[in-house]
């Protein structure tokens, strides 16, 4: 997994991260045999950030933008982990569960009432939707997903089922090659 990959960039940090390393670091030259309590020195870190002038922060912000040029390098020669493969545009699209069935479905109808709603109290209202549903009308959202998982199921054997083909296929035209070229 590209999570466990040592060779993986770290993540971006920001300006109070910066902040808290460098109190950290001065807290280890002024007493280098205290150990920290982290608790403690972390509420202290963040009254003294919150104290801090917008002039003092900048240094911590001019950080940033240099570990995002670092970042940005080492991620730009990092490339892709092998699982992060991009998905063929032609592979059958995957079953929706029941919920986001009745989400297609309602999802038009609040918009309509409720125009200019933004998308998360859209999801809040469907969420909320969809908990007050008896099970029976529950029910009859999942059976659709049943009568489509067969379609899809047939798909799904058809496509691998040329995948299969057309690496046959290509495998066949590079032995080919290969040949001509003795």
């Amino acid at each position: 997994q590209a999570r466990d990959d040592p060779k993986k960039p770290k993540g971006k940090m920001s300006a109070y991260v910066f902040f808290v390393q460098t109190c950290r670091e001065e807290h280890k030259k002024k007493n280098p045999e205290i150990p920290v309590n982290f608790a403690e020195f972390s509420k202290k870190c963040s009254e003294r950030w919150k104290t801090m002038s917008g002039k003092e922060q900048s240094k911590f912000d001019e950080m940033v933008k240099a570990d995002k040029v670092h970042y940005d390098w080492e991620k730009k020669d990092y490339g892709p982990a092998k699982g992060d493969r991009k998905k063929n545009p032609y592979a059958p699209k995957r079953l929706s569960s029941g919920f986001f069935l009745f989400c297609s479905e309602f999802r038009p109808k609040i918009k309509h009432t409720n125009p200019g709603i933004s998308i998360r109290d859209m999801a809040k209202k469907l969420g909320e939707m969809w908990n007050n549903l008896s099970d029976s009308k529950k029910q009859l959202h999942i059976n659709k997903v049943v009568k489509v998982k067969e379609k899809y199921e047939k798909d799904v054997a058809d496509y691998k089922s040329k995948q299969k083909f057309k690496a046959s296929r290509d495998n066949e035209e590079d032995e080919e090659e290969e040949e001509e070229d003795e």
